[in-house]
């Protein structure tokens, strides 16, 4: 299926990463299928070229809608969770069901269906804090939150259906991803859209901790261009993917760019670290260069810019 057009389905593709995947693909001439209950997704994400897109409003922890959804399917796309450290903390069964059980029922749903390629959002809090910085793919994992351990378990699911079952399934370890659509109303929204949202209506930026804990933050239309990539290969079967920079910035370091970027100083509010969080996050990207030719190229202030300049996040932080 190299280069060909495919009917590609993707859970939570009303969602921030979801919807900018819709809209590559359907740019690119594929048919595209969005499944998503609307719990944090939004119709109001799906305006561009997504809007081409047939949207399946129903949950993935129901199996059966996700069997009739996939059927057909010549590749799936599974982003679909409950993508917060800190809301598993408070209620991890309820984030389970949907993080770890949402991942089986797909994954079902893909062997049944005989659905060739999946693509599985896994996440960076895999490797907790035991890794060296920055931290390759074969490095130790200890995740310190529900949220990390219910994606590692994802990717080991991942591999047995890969292995016993015939799917040709790939994880990505997602680092930070930052753009347009990320919802800056939720506490549980990535640091850059709530940082953001600070910015617009002059609130000052909670930093837990002493602000010196990094990340690798990656912009939203980097990471498409993998998964579009990763989609027009068949050779990547039991593969475990980090999908950073390579660049690392400590939270002060981010606070400054958007300083520089407003033309004013930025009010924090210094708060006590949480548990969950991890202290240091770096992508070591040897793997995706050498696989695709391509790691994520957005410097931070490149991206800090598209946002601060896109109305409807703007919007959205005004509310």
């Amino acid at each position: 299926m190299n280069g060909a057009r495919m009917k590609v389905l993707i859970t939570g593709g009303a969602g921030f990463i979801g919807s900018h995947l819709a809209d590559r693909l359907v740019i690119d001439g594929h048919t595209v299928t969005l499944f998503d209950n609307l719990s944090t997704g939004k119709r109001d994400n799906l305006q561009g070229p997504a809007s081409a897109a047939r949207l399946v409003i129903a949950d993935v922890r129901d199996r059966e809608a996700l069997m009739r959804a996939a059927h057909g399917m010549d590749a799936l796309v599974h982003l679909a969770a409950v993508a917060s450290v800190q809301a598993s903390m408070h209620d991890p069964l309820a984030t389970h069901a949907t993080n770890f059980g949402g991942t089986l029922n797909t994954l079902l749903a893909a062997s049944a269906c005989q659905v060739p390629r999946v693509l599985y959002a896994s996440s960076a809090a895999v490797y907790g804090d035991a890794a060296p910085a920055p931290v390759p793919e074969n490095a130790p994992l200890a995740p310190l939150s529900p949220y990390a351990a219910d994606k590692l378990a994802g990717e080991h699911y991942l591999a047995y259906f890969a292995r016993t079952r015939g799917v040709n399934a790939t994880s990505f370890r997602f680092f930070n991803i930052y753009g347009p659509r990320q919802d800056a109303s939720s506490p549980y929204s990535g640091v850059i859209s709530l940082y953001a949202r600070c910015l617009a209506t002059g609130a000052p930026c909670v930093v837990y901790g002493d602000g010196r804990q990094t990340r690798d933050f990656v912009y939203i239309d980097d990471l498409v261009e993998v998964l579009a990539r990763a989609l027009a290969r068949d050779d990547l079967s039991c593969t475990v993917m980090n999908v950073g920079t390579g660049i690392e910035q400590d939270l002060l370091a981010l606070i400054n760019a958007f300083e520089t970027l407003a033309g004013r100083p930025i009010v924090c509010d210094f708060r006590p670290a949480r548990a969950g969080d991890v202290r240091r996050s770096l992508a070591d990207v040897t793997r995706l260069r050498a696989t695709f030719g391509y790691v994520p190229q957005t410097l931070l202030s490149a991206g800090l810019t598209h946002l601060l300049h896109d109305r409807a996040p703007l919007a959205r932080c005004a509310t």
